[in-house]
């Protein structure tokens, strides 16, 4: 996964924005951050999880996904290892993100997954 192709999954799903925060890309959904990019190079992202969203992935794939140190990883912010990331685990955690971050509005709007399905409410 390259920094591009993340930047483009996050930039597909709805409302979303690219800016700017602490000095790299952050992509942002109703004026708050669910994912950004950041370590040299770009090759590191981070998304934000919920605490289960997060320990999922990070058992599943720790070679891809690991708890941010401190205070915010406990609250759910994952890194992605870019390099070893597939473009299917990315996107889900993007999708989980952003839908942790949009609006209840944006949310009703868009009800389906990646893959077509009806989420549960």
């Amino acid at each position: 996964m390259t920094p591009a192709k993340f930047r483009k999954l996050a930039l597909a799903l709805p409302e979303a924005v690219e800016s700017s925060h602490m000095g790299h890309p952050d992509f942002r959904v109703g004026g708050k951050i669910f994912a950004t990019l950041s370590g040299p190079g770009h090759r590191r992202a981070m998304v934000k999880l919920t605490e289960d969203q997060q320990h999922a992935l990070t058992r599943s794939m720790p070679d891809v996904f690991t708890a941010v140190p401190g205070g915010w990883g406990r609250q759910g912010a994952t890194y992605v290892g870019l390099p070893k990331a597939d473009a299917a685990a990315v996107s889900d955690a993007l999708q989980m993100a952003w839908r942790n971050t949009a609006p209840k509005k944006l949310l009703s709007l868009h009800p389906t997954t990646r893959r077509g399905r009806k989420t549960r409410k």
